[in-house]
């Protein structure tokens, strides 16, 4: 037996050969793995072609060879940019025997950014060559359109291939690159730029780049015929488009005092510094403290944003905790008696941007979410160190205001922290056992098996007990609206039954005894009504998990459930509808042959329709009188109390058919200012953003 064994491991071994071995040339791995280039091939990685696309027209702003460019959304999902830099080189490149822009455009790792020749670049964000080659790669159609030296030149692609080689098409006196791409549908399943999140991306780049002019056009709808080469810039042909246009001289300091904008500042002066730290490195800073317990920091590399922070932070920290120490206890504000400020209070209330240029720069992984290059730390924290110093010493009353503001965030911490742990203290002694009104899966399953909802109400949460999954899905009804902790410290949030039955269900306690590795539930849920008030108790439970419970967002815990807003039925048929164009394609689908149903609103809808085509001629009589008789009701679902546990089940609770949304934060940023907005206590900035979204809203009558 064991021979036997040994003579199939060997000739297994043996069929392992270079025969065996597969290599993906060009930009076959690109579209082969897209994910590892870009993310994802879901709505996230579509908009992030556009990003790599505009970096690569942003570099050429940052090395001062640039100071204009523009980004237009087309029609048929083609996307143009545009800028007035110095345009991709045409000549043959010596190693690769084509010209330069075909190089740049169809091989991996290829670009102005690699070399010591100073006439490439000193400072770039996209160090590893990848970004125009990528987007080439993953678009059915790419054409390149370069401005240079008299002469315009163009080469077209097709997934990564080019189509002909690069050809002189005319003259020109302008100066500069336009890239066109088209998405490949084949790689992408849905093709829906988001015009909003370019707006947003764009604006905070036109800060990071002192006299760069960005224009973002969304000319998706025009009835207007574009061609694609008719201008250099469309914003040159007058359209009535949405466009918006970014034009900043502040730098960061004109971002901080964005970000504030809805804040009430807890001194006048915006600290700014600037310097240079070699040749081709600087160091950018801005911060303000407002009158808030959340803090802000915006860490960025190269003008690419770094999500997660990064060496950079860590050096800004450590020089703002210690800055700040050293000032207050030289000038007599901190008691003897008190103790240092630590990170967390000096953290507290603070909008800061950093900004950091490197020569050589290192990221971790592609998605350059995190700065690892060592040599920021000390760059950051010498730079910002002395300048702030300077600023406090120059500023008094700005230094005695921010010392106050840390001062009571200090104060307030420790009171916060021995409130918390009497209250948790005393559910120790309690055992801290799991709520009452929780009714938990069953015992023995995994985190990664189960699921537990969060309900609005006691009697949807009585229908959710009874039809849901007991071995897997746990019920937790929430009675009312939950405590609005935007502005509430962690000691006043402990004191909501609520909040508290929330948190101690989850398992991962809170605070700085926060452990995302006690997570009882890989599938948290938000379950709640489809109206008004379901809205407003779902808006709290997320403000809540994202002030506080932020890594399960950020790990894809978090879900929102959808359930139907309509029960479509038609004799023994049933349909449900999620919306109400869905609803009125169900009815229209649906057979005319039973009638003994109510009438309600959509007969008279479906009556009215058959008038109409009578009235027309498109139906006889006797045809009209046969859906007439065919009878439809329709139930519009307000409570998810409303619903059988039958019905829950197998519209919202069955994992093999109902729909839920993950939560996500694809720009952190973005929301936090939103949440401080609709949560906070700026009225007229939340009257403000009402109104100017209010033709997005529905009603709900």
């Amino acid at each position: 037996m064991a021979k036997v064994k040994e003579d199939k491991k060997a000739e297994k071994t043996s069929s392992y050969g270079a025969e065996q071995i597969t290599i993906l040339e060009g930009l076959a791995p690109v579209r082969k793995r897209p994910g590892m280039y870009i993310g994802t091939t879901g709505l996230d990685g579509l908009q992030h072609l556009i990003t790599e696309i505009f970096d690569n027209a942003r570099d050429e702003a940052m090395g001062g060879f640039a100071n204009d460019i523009e980004v237009t959304l087309l029609p048929n999902n083609r996307v143009r940019v545009t800028d007035n830099g110095r345009g991709i080189p045409i000549d043959i490149h010596k190693q690769s025997k084509v010209s330069a822009l075909e190089t740049i455009m169809t091989t991996l790792h290829a670009g102005g950014k690699f070399g010591e020749d100073s006439s490439g670049y000193k400072v770039s964000g996209g160090l590893h060559g990848v970004g125009a080659s990528v987007v080439n790669a993953l678009s059915i159609y790419c054409k390149v359109t370069v401005h240079k030296d008299g002469g315009v030149y163009m080469q077209e692609y097709s997934q990564g291939k080019k189509k002909a080689s690069v050809k002189k098409v005319g003259t020109t006196k302008q100066h500069g690159t336009i890239v066109v791409f088209e998405p490949d549908p084949a790689i992408f399943p849905e093709i829906a730029f988001d015009f909003q999140k370019v707006v947003d991306h764009l604006r905070q780049q036109a800060y990071l780049v002192k006299g760069l002019r960005i224009t973002v056009n969304d000319a998706r709808e025009t009835q207007e015929k574009i061609k694609e080469d008719e201008v250099f810039k469309i914003s040159e042909l007058g359209l009535e488009i949405p466009s918006m246009s970014f034009y900043f001289e502040g730098g960061l300091l004109s971002l901080v005092k964005f970000y504030n904008s809805t804040q009430k500042p807890i001194h006048k002066n915006i600290f700014y510094v600037e310097k240079k730290t070699n040749e081709y490195e600087s160091v950018e800073v801005a911060l303000q403290y407002v009158d808030d317990i959340s803090s802000r920091v915006l860490p960025f590399a190269n003008n690419i944003y770094t999500a997660e922070g990064g060496t950079h932070v860590t050096g800004f920290k450590t020089a703002l905790t210690r800055t700040l120490n050293t000032y207050g206890r030289k000038n007599n504000l901190i008691k003897e008696s008190e103790d240092n400020f630590t990170g967390e209070d000096v953290l507290e209330g603070l909008t800061a941007v950093i900004s950091v240029k490197l020569r050589e720069i290192q990221f971790e992984g592609q998605t350059k979410s995190k700065l690892g290059s060592v040599e920021a730390q000390s760059s950051v924290n010498t730079v910002f160190s002395e300048s702030f110093s300077y600023f406090l010493e120059e500023n008094p009353d700005d230094a005695r205001a921010i010392i106050m503001k840390v001062i009571l965030a200090l104060r307030a911490r420790k009171a916060a922290k021995a409130a918390k742990d009497s209250i948790l203290r005393k559910g120790a002694l309690e055992g801290m056992t799991l709520p009452g009104k929780l009714a938990d899966c069953q015992s023995g399953t995994t985190p990664e098996d189960a699921e537990l909802f969060v309900v609005e109400g006691d009697s949807a949460g009585g229908t959710a007990k009874t039809g849901r999954d007991r071995r897997t899905q746990a019920i937790l009804p929430l009675r009312g609206k939950i405590l609005n902790i935007e502005r509430a410290r962690l000691d006043r949030m402990l004191e909501s039954e609520q909040i508290k039955n929330l948190v101690i269900a989850l398992g991962t306690a809170i605070g700085d005894t926060f452990d995302i590795s006690k997570l009882r539930y890989h599938k948290v849920i938000i379950a709640t009504d489809a109206d008004v008030d379901g809205a407003h108790i779902r808006t709290l439970i997320l403000t809540l998990l994202y002030r506080f419970f932020k890594p399960l967002i950020d790990g894809g815990f978090i879900y929102i459930a959808q359930p139907p807003l309509y029960k479509i039925k038609k004799g023994k048929e049933i349909h449900y509808a999620y919306s109400d164009d869905e609803k009125m394609a169900v009815v229209g689908d649906l057979p005319a042959d039973i009638a003994d149903e109510t009438q309600n609103d959509a007969e008279v809808e479906v009556e009215s329709e058959i008038e109409k085509e009578q009235a027309e001629g498109k139906l006889t009589l006797g045809e009209a009188t046969t859906v007439k008789k065919s009878k439809i009701s329709i139930q519009r679902y307000k409570g998810l109390g409303e619903m059988n546990a039958e019905e829950l089940w197998e519209t919202t609770m069955d994992p093999a058919r109902r729909i839920l949304k993950q939560v996500t934060i694809a720009d952190a940023v973005l929301a936090d200012k939103v949440f401080d907005i609709l949560m906070g206590s700026d009225v007229p900035s939340r009257k403000s953003f009402i109104q100017s979204n209010a033709t997005k809203a529905t009603l709900d009558i």
